[in-house]
């Protein structure tokens, strides 16, 4: 089976750099996998990424070496397996609260006789190998979303579930959920905190510990606390300030004469 070179980046220590896909198209996820990213994360969440849709992005990431990440709607079992179906590498499952949510997510990301997935990887095969089925166990990443004020309460209990092997922060609904500002990077003290707090027992577990940043900058600086995985920004965003930079660039240099014009 392919490997997964989370995996191999999280055995040699080191961390990886995630980007965020919310586009729904296949060129706009190709290009980005050529960028260098190590995984890329598409998000049917939040994104307007669709299901059919998301199978031709993860075809496009394909034609790299980049690792395919998928974040689920939701906790279901119906999606998380045909996501794994498709050739995810990882699944990130959003407002994990519980240790039944994360016995749950264990138990439909692996086949029998540690879970209940059920078996028929149609893409899994042609992007993992013919010897999918005898490795994906121990292959596919599983991630447990902690963004709220439950799971922070039951957070002994999630991160102690056999078979999990990552959580994910996600800053804005944890700020939200603790009454704070929602934002990536600078966080109010009680959400900084409770980021810290999640972090320390993380590691403490052995699992690995991702979150969602704002800026290479804040990135980097939970890098160097302990993080092993760091999404940066989005496509959406990473379009939306490429074009600022190159308009307020030309505007500083070429005032416009009409409005609207030059």
């Amino acid at each position: 089976m392919r490997p997964n070179r989370l995996r191999e980046i999280w055995a040699a220590g080191g961390a990886v750099a995630n980007g965020w896909l919310a586009i729904p198209n296949s060129f706009s996820a190709e290009t980005m996998a050529h960028q260098g990213w190590d995984s890329l994360t598409i998000d049917l969440q939040h994104g307007v990424v669709d299901y059919q849709t998301m199978v031709t992005m993860l075809q496009a990431i394909s034609t790299t070496d980049t690792v395919p990440v998928v974040r689920v709607p939701w906790l279901e079992p119906g999606i998380l397996m045909k996501t794994l179906d498709a050739g995810a590498y990882a699944v990130i499952c959003p407002m994990v609260n519980t240790r039944e949510d994360a016995e749950k997510l264990v138990a439909w990301t692996h086949y029998a006789p540690r879970g209940t997935r059920s078996f028929g990887p149609v893409r899994a095969l042609l992007y993992g190998g013919a010897d999918y089925p005898q490795h994906a166990n121990d292959t596919i990443v599983t991630f447990a979303m902690i963004e709220t004020a439950q799971a922070l309460e039951n957070l002994e209990d999630i991160l102690s579930t056999p078979g999990l092997d990552a959580i994910y922060i996600g800053p804005s609904d944890l700020s939200l959920a603790l009454g704070c500002t929602p934002t990536f990077d600078d966080l109010d003290p009680t959400a900084a905190q409770a980021v810290q707090h999640i972090l320390a027992r993380a590691k403490a577990h052995g699992l690995v510990a991702g979150i969602h940043n704002g800026s290479p900058e804040a990135a980097a600086r939970r890098i160097a606390v302990g993080f092993q995985f760091v999404t940066i920004s989005s496509d959406a965003r990473l379009i939306a300030a490429g074009s600022q930079q190159v308009l307020a660039t030309l505007r500083a240099t070429q005032p416009r004469t009409v409005p609207g014009g030059y």
